[in-house]
């Protein structure tokens, strides 16, 4: 009975981890945000709204 062949060329090399798996998302993001492809995330804009909404609310109110 014969095995069939792997159908992935590298089969000699290991599969990956998890842990070098995040290396490489993470070396991945840092060359993103090095070439200037970097956003902010949406928590921060949401809070940055929040900020200030709450601040000119305050402003009205207290004065």
């Amino acid at each position: 009975m014969t095995h069939p062949e792997p159908s992935r060329d590298d089969a000699d090399e290991p599969r990956p981890n998890w842990l070098d798996k995040r290396r490489q998302k993470i070396a991945d993001e840092i060359a993103r945000n090095r070439r200037g492809e970097y956003t902010v995330p949406t928590w921060v804009l949401a809070l940055a709204l929040v900020v200030m909404v709450g601040a000119w609310v305050a402003l009205i109110v207290l004065s």
